[in-house]
């Protein structure tokens, strides 16, 4: 239709009707029920009204499109619904039928359509009574499709629940961690004082992995008068990496009471971490104090080399002939080489995991010389006072120094101090 402003859509719904002899011709403008079937179309709802008397039923118009049944589907009666519910939904659509027609009261329950899509509408039903305190002579009801809701609310609960059985998992897993770290790692004073060494050391976990990691240090007395000292980081985190952790110390614990050079204990050592799985590599300084010489010697199996701090001056150990060898568990049959480090009287020697230094990105030189400026710089700030105390509290600040908060990996510090026996 044109105006004088431009055409215009103009809707309009004619019906024709049999009147005797005649035909009734009826015009509505606005095709009001074309639009109330988009309606219900567009946010899923429909309705209807199931009457007692005759079991009559007047749906909306949307009825069959919104329950996805067929347009020339048969509209079901009001206790056919049964048959068009899931077993699960029954007991809800009954009681719903026993309030709205006995007890005469507004209620709603929630029903799941048999098919393969499972879908799931809320019904609202009241009852209709030709006058107030008259019998229920007509139940009317909304139907309005739920499923989507409903099934984002099923993977909200189940991601819920997934989220929930995996901090508890971590947490278990952490506890036991916490408890196995605690019964392998030692806690020293003044037991290694008689023989020449004071020790200390100060372990940091990587607070994004709950406290797990594979870091862990030995220091202990021989049978034959000398010092076992070890310090290594087992590959990854978590209860794998502490397993293996503590596998290799008992082992090394084991392994260093037959007397055998450090060299030959770690090639051991080497040989338990192969046997172990292609995953369980490590890598770990493995040394021997000789209290009569004041002599340390030690090998190095892809550890960064110890630190000698003597007169306020820290300087990297130069590493063994051929070294540093290849970590632990790499490869069957590898053969590792030890050097000799003579101690001085007030030496500090500093054995530490390279997650107290690595930096991403990683540099390995960068990493060092941070290490050698801070071990530096800690003593000429505050000399380690005398006794396992002062040195406990050098390794401290001296932790405290290279800590970061955006570390990766969980971080171990072990100071050994000659002292004059």
């Amino acid at each position: 239709m044109s105006t004088p402003s431009g055409p215009v859509r103009n809707n309009a719904e004619v019906r024709i009707a049999p009147c005797g002899d005649h035909f009734l011709l009826t015009w509505e403008r606005g095709s009001r029920l074309r639009m109330a079937a988009a309606a219900q179309r567009l946010v899923r709802t429909c309705w209807a009204e199931w009457n007692l008397a005759d079991h009559g039923v007047e749906p909306s118009r949307g009825f069959r499109q919104v329950l996805g049944l067929a347009d020339d589907a048969p509209v079901p009666g009001l206790f056919d619904l049964a048959t068009t519910v899931t077993p699960d939904s029954l007991p809800a659509l009954y009681q719903t039928l026993y309030d709205v027609i006995l007890r005469k009261r507004t209620t709603e329950c929630v029903l799941r359509l048999r098919g393969k899509g499972g879908r799931v509408f809320r019904m609202v039903a009241e009852p209709v009574r030709i006058a107030p305190g008259s019998l229920v002579w007509a139940v009317r009801a909304v139907l309005i499709d739920v499923t989507a809701d409903r099934r984002r609310r099923e993977a909200a609960h189940r991601a819920e629940r997934e989220a929930r059985r995996e901090h508890e998992r971590a947490e278990a897993v952490a506890e036991i961690a916490d408890v196995l770290r605690e019964a392998v790692l030692p806690h020293f004073q003044d037991e290694l004082d008689t023989h020449g060494l004071e020790a200390a050391a100060v372990y940091r976990p990587d607070a994004r992995e709950a406290g797990v990691g594979g870091d862990w240090y030995k220091a202990r007395k021989l049978p034959d008068g000398r010092l076992l000292i070890a310090l290594g980081d087992a590959r990854g985190h978590g209860l794998e990496a502490v397993t293996l952790m503590a596998k290799l110390r008992y082992a090394l614990a084991g392994l260093a009471y037959t007397e055998q050079p450090v060299e030959q204990l770690t090639q051991w050592l080497n040989e338990v971490a192969c046997a172990d799985g292609s995953e369980s590599t490590a890598t770990a300084i493995i040394a021997r104090y000789h209290p009569e010489r004041a002599l340390l010697r030690w090998t190095c199996a892809g550890h960064p080399r110890p630190v000698l701090v003597r007169e306020g001056h820290a300087t990297q150990l130069p590493a063994p002939e051929g070294g540093p060898d290849l970590s632990l568990g790499v490869l069957s049959g590898t053969v590792y080489s030890a050097t000799a480090t003579p101690l001085e009287i007030g030496d500090i020697v500093l054995m530490y995991s390279d997650g107290l230094t690595e930096r991403r990105p990683a540099d390995p030189d960068k990493d060092t010389d941070r290490f050698l400026s801070a071990a530096a710089r800690c003593f000429q700030e505050a000399a380690p006072g005398i006794g396992h105390a002062g040195l406990q509290e050098y390794a401290e600040r001296l932790t405290a120094c290279l800590n970061d908060p955006h570390r990766t990996d969980d971080a171990t510090l072990l100071a050994l101090r000659r002292i004059n026996t």
